[in-house]
């Protein structure tokens, strides 16, 4: 037991993580481009649909996927089951390799693997500086905390990235003869570091470079573009306005009200992130100071706070229950038995910590729910055997025979129920789905804490037991186990025993009564009327507001829209802090407009976000939850004109949207009717709200089409395009590393010539002899909108419908029933349109189909179990009766604590498959041994209920009373595992109701059938 303790204490110390929510390995490839001034349409036609052709029959991969953004693209697809993502990747990148037709322009060709990154603390800093201070400010504070011992992964956001841009006016161009070619050349001819190869003088070699680069604005103007006849020099200064600045796209970042910037740390494997927050904050503490005056630093989502109070929570009550079952005990054995039997929780449990690093499990909310979980299931082994070798104790005069005969004589039964309920956890591995991952780290516990579990049964508790003697220590405690013992004796004779020979005598009965009980339950679950979530919403400790426009809309019109939102997020903070000011509600505001996350995925002026932190509710005595905020917030808010979408939420663990629907088809119009139509449908239905597309109109394109006879001139199509592309998206004509950033030089038209239509129907374009031609000449040109962003899927374009919905308002398994039939109906006038249901329905088919699967195979191995030690194919059925009683025990719990059933319901009853049977295994083993020792078959099956009721009830009261704690916990964290708890634990107490009725009458039953049977083939025989 030493070696045991011993050996799990030093790998959790030394070994193990400590993470808020369980890493996993993503299987999601990617490749990605960046085409700069590239329309949605155009990166569709000459990237994206090329790409797909290229690897969509490649094996490996499923769920192809693709996004035509302006600007840039992407396809993404999932490594199949039984296949090597990073040898896929392989195969894609050589499929990728060999296009020949991608277009010249695209920049920052990928091919890789989605890595999530885990973000641990966000540093702010926030002050009313120019942007320019602001920014470099920034940058110093995020070296710093990059400097930091055991800190990799730094990155910052809310800044623009630098951009030299020289612009030059159509007139200026004309009035000396020069285009943006000229222009673009002379700065590549000028702006230069180029290596010269090497001078070999004697024994010394020298490198030779020309070094030319230009790094500031200042330095472009001296570039000379044209010498004149007279010798005089025009220079770049002399005909264009050069900045030397940010993008031309503003963007806004503010916390608490201020400009800030946000530098976000994450974590790597093997680093820990409660480390890493406490260095960042102790970083803050000591740096404050020295900031400038009315500059702020501080500190927006810690987790590692989170992680702290979670993973405290989680081990509180932990200590809860195993006190709980230790009480218990205590009050049905004595207790030098109950702390033996006892003793194999934590023996158990530490030595577990032992084989995690081999399962790459660590420390988290998941990982600790199974240890919960596990509790009063990992004592059930050693009440059988304990409560078994004390009787012994009073028959036998020796007590080493004593141990050895109690042992030996329930060793077969305990044996196999361990391996039962190893099963039905084991079989939690064949779930699929995103967040199936998720719950692999349950059986991942469980299945160790049971082995060694079993192993501290056979070995170490009867060596314990041995030596704890017959006489009693505790006089109060034994009057009180004897007062406990007496009622229930007096239960069993008086009430148990009637009860059970009148169900006995009537055998039939018994079971027709039983399963009508489980077919009314069946009928429910049926017809809806017990409900279904998918997956519970959880209070978050942050509240968002997400808010997109039309395409095309300016900044500042987001912009206005934002800070409203913001300003009601503050009121709301003032309203709820003020209450009372000892206590804190909502800690901090942050918003932002254009920002995606970073800078790294593009600026989108249209799109703005506003978020709030909120103490979590478990740290506060104000009971107003994070959805009421954000409802109330949305309420204060109220409609934003013209948005395309605004969303408010505050929950955390939501897979997919509750309604998402996922229309395949080539032509837009179309698909945009149909969509009309679902969310026209969605509207009329109570509870369902945020109903909105991913289709955006987009802006006005304008579309230039060449004319035959501008190949007369000598301008392609691809000519015009560079030389309309370079005036108004500009050309870039070179990148540089300054300052360990990476700056772009851009030439193009003025901002004033850059805003109107006619700017672009009086730009002259070059011809190949250097004259300059109007546009109209050699090209015809025309308006229309089309979309903003094409997604795609199985190389369709897609549009995917999307809605939320209030979970206690809406069956959302009959709604989407009822789509179903709608769309089905609505697509009948329309061949061309496929649709498929997303989101949370996609994760629930998975999930079940996975789960059914795995239901079967834990079925059939538990059979073939308990058919090795009976010896007969009819008894396992009598154990296995149970099981079904036991999911209706889980279904009541729920109902009785006001709970929906989720997928974690469903894991809950996955596993209590292989817990429930354990106590009918007992009682089915007891019966044949005294049928073994000669006992009649009616006496046996009567005998076996009250012998074995103490040790059945002590099983299934210490799994429940385990479970507790769990069950009526607050934490925000475990709230999403409750309902798995729930399952267990009612599904245990119930079934074992049923157990002391339901099995033996049924084995009374069967071996009846038997008997007949037999005698009337003997009587023919004669």
């Amino acid at each position: 037991m030493g070696i045991i303790v011993l050996s799990g204490l030093f790998v959790m110390f030394t070994m193990i993580e400590v993470e808020s929510s369980p890493q996993y390995e993503r299987s999601r490839l990617f490749v990605k481009f960046a085409y700069p001034g590239g329309t949605p349409e155009d990166i569709e036609k000459s990237a994206v649909t090329r790409i797909e052709e290229a690897i969509y029959d490649l094996p490996g991969i499923t769920e192809l996927r693709s996004t035509a953004a302006e600007g840039s693209g992407s396809v993404t697809m999932q490594s199949a089951d039984g296949y090597e993502y990073r040898e896929v990747m392989t195969d894609i990148q050589s499929r990728v390799d060999i296009i020949q037709s991608l277009p010249e322009e695209l920049e920052d060709l990928e091919v890789g693997v989605m890595s999530r990154r885990f973000e641990v603390i966000s540093v702010s800093l926030g002050g009313d500086l120019p942007e320019p201070e602001l920014r470099q400010l920034g940058k110093q504070v995020r070296d710093d905390i990059a400097q930091l011992p055991g800190i990799s992964q730094v990155d910052i956001t809310g800044i623009r990235p630098f951009e030299i841009s020289i612009e030059a006016s159509e007139q200026q161009l004309r009035e000396y003869g020069l285009g943006f070619i000229d222009l673009a050349d002379a700065i590549r001819r000028s702006s230069i570091d180029l290596p010269a190869g090497a001078i070999q003088a004697g024994e010394q070699e020298f490198l030779v470079r020309t070094k030319g680069q230009l790094y500031r604005g200042a330095d472009f103007a001296e570039i000379v573009v044209k010498t004149r006849s007279d010798g005089t020099r025009l220079r770049l200064g002399d005909i264009t306005k050069i900045n030397d600045g940010f993008v031309d796209l503003p963007i806004l970042s503010r916390y608490n009200g201020k400009p800030s910037v946000m530098i976000e740390v994450y974590r790597l494997d093997g680093q820990d992130a409660l480390e890493i927050s406490q260095q960042v904050k102790d970083y803050i503490a000591s740096n404050q100071t020295k900031m400038p005056p009315g500059v702020e630093l501080g500190y927006w989502r810690d987790r590692s706070k989170y992680i702290n109070n979670r993973i405290s929570s989680l081990i509180q009550t932990a200590l809860q229950g195993g006190l709980l079952v230790f009480i218990l005990l205590t009050l049905f054995l004595r207790m030098e038995l109950a702390f033996w039997v006892v003793i194999g929780i934590p023996v158990s449990i530490i030595g577990a910590f032992t084989v995690m690093p081999i399962f790459d499990v660590t420390i988290n909310y998941t990982s600790m729910f199974a240890f919960i979980l596990v509790l009063g299931i990992v004592v059930d082994d050693a009440i059988v055997t304990g409560e078994n070798i004390y009787k012994h104790m009073g028959q036998d005069k020796d007590p080493t025979d004593a141990v050895i005969n109690g042992t030996k004589e329930v060793a077969t039964a305990v044996t196999f129920g361990v391996l039962t309920t190893i099963v039905a956890f084991a079989s939690l591995l064949t779930m699929e789905g995103s967040r199936s991952k998720m719950f692999t780290m349950i059986p991942a516990i469980v299945i160790p804490v049971l082995i060694l579990s079993l192993i501290e049964t056979k070995l170490i508790l009867p060596a314990h037991l041995k030596h704890i003697g017959t006489e009693h220590r505790f006089p109060f405690l034994n009057r009180l186990q004897r007062i406990v013992s007496d009622g229930l004796q007096t239960f069993i004779e008086g009430v148990y025993q009637p009860l059970l020979k009148r169900a006995l005598q009537h055998p039939g009965m018994t079971l027709a009564v039983f399963f009508g009980v489980l077919l009314i339950i069946a009928s429910t679950l049926l017809s809806g009327w017990v409900r279904f979530t998918f997956f519970p919403r959880v209070q978050s400790e942050i509240a968002r507001s997400q808010l997109t426009l039309p395409e095309g809309t300016p900044y500042e019109v987001t912009r206005r829209h934002v800070e409203r939102i913001e300003q009601a997020a503050l009121a709301l903070r003032d309203k709820y802090n003020s209450i009372n000011p000892d206590e804190t509600i909502i800690t901090n505001v942050y918003s932002t407009v254009s920002i995606q996350g970073s800078v790294r995925m593009g600026l989108k002026p249209n799109q703005g976000y506003v978020n709030f932190e909120i103490v979590p509710q478990e740290m506060r005595s104000n009971p107003v939850s994070s959805t009421e905020l954000a409802r109330e917030w949305r309420r204060m808010v109220g409609p934003v004109a013209g948005a395309k979408r605004l969303t408010f939420s505050a929950s955390i663990f939501r897979p997919a949207n509750p309604i998402d629907i996922m229309l395949k088809g080539h032509d837009f119009n179309e698909l945009k009717q149909v969509s009309e139509k679902i969310k026209q449908q969605l509207a009329q239905y109570p509870g369902v709200f945020d109903i909105g597309d991913d289709f955006s109109e987009g802006k006005e394109q304008v579309q230039l089409q060449i004319k035959p006879e501008a190949e007369l001139l000598g301008i392609s199509s691809r000519d015009l395009g560079l030389q309309v592309r370079g005036a108004f998206y500009g050309m870039e004509v070179q990148r540089m590393q300054r300052d360990g950033e990476e700056v772009k030089v851009y030439v193009r038209y003025p901002e004033s010539e850059r805003q109107s239509f006619a700017n672009l129907e009086t730009m002259k374009i070059r011809t190949a002899d250097g004259n300059n031609i109007p546009i109209r000449q050699v090209a015809d040109i025309s308006i229309q909108k089309t979309p903003a962003v094409i997604n795609r899927s199985e190389r369709f374009r897609t549009i995917h419908v999307t809605a939320d919905a209030d979970q206690k308002a809406v069956q959302l398994p009959i709604l989407r029933q009822e789509l179903d039939g709608f769309i089905d109906q609505i697509l009948l006038d329309h061949p061309g349109i496929s649709y498929v249901q997303e989101g949370e329905a996609k994760e629930t088919r998975a999930s079940f189909k996975s789960l059914g699967l795995g239901l079967i195979l834990v079925l059939f191995v538990i059979y073939t179990l308990l058919a090795i030690p009976f010896q007969s194919y009819s008894q396992p059925f009598i154990v296995m009766s149970v099981i079904p009683f036991g999911l209706v025990g889980a279904v009541f719990g729920h109902l009785l604590l006001g709970l929906d059933l989720t997928i974690q319901s469903v894991l809950g009853m996955l596993a209590l498959t292989g817990v429930v049977v354990n106590d009918s295994l007992v009682l089915v083993d007891y019966i044949n041994r005294r049928r073994q020792q000669g006992i009649a078959l009616f006496k046996a099956v009567q005998e076996a209920g009250s012998a074995r009721f103490r040790a059945i009830l002590l099983t299934s009261l210490t799994t429940f009373i385990g479970l507790l704690p769990m069950m009526m916990s607050t934490n925000t964290q475990a709230q999403f595992l409750i309902p798995m708890a729930v399952s267990l634990a009612f599904g245990v107490l119930f079934a074992t109701f049923i157990t002391l009725f339901l099995v033996p009458c049924f084995y009374l039953l069967l071996e009846s059938m038997g008997l007949k049977q037999s005698t009337s083939v003997s009587s023919q025989s004669v």
